[in-house]
């Protein structure tokens, strides 16, 4: 994630586990919206709660799916088997965060 770049990037790749897609860390970006596509395979995305107490919205995306993750919202992405995927957003901004175990 280059998050000092301007201009809209688009980025296509595969993932083979979990580790590929950071999928133990949270990622936001304050700039835009992020269009998260599977192109093959099999994943979700999961939104953080908003509130204390709610819980992690889950989106399954398959083959030739896409979800659009809302500006300044938090998410993540876990495998559900190696997948190729595309995601377009504004970096600039960008930040991790270490997520938290429950």
């Amino acid at each position: 994630m280059d998050a000092d770049r301007d201009g809209w990037q688009l980025r296509a790749f595969h993932a083979k586990t979990d580790a590929d897609v950071h999928a133990d860390h949270w990622e936001v970006h304050p700039e835009a919206e992020e269009v998260v596509s599977c192109l093959i395979g099999k994943m979700r995305l999961y939104l953080r709660p908003e509130r204390p107490g709610q819980e992690e919205e889950e989106i399954r995306l398959t083959a030739g799916t896409a979800a659009i993750v809302p500006r300044g919202r938090w998410h993540r992405i876990e495998l559900d088997i190696p997948s190729t995927i595309m995601a377009v957003t504004l970096p600039r901004g960008s930040r991790l965060e270490k997520r938290a175990e429950a």
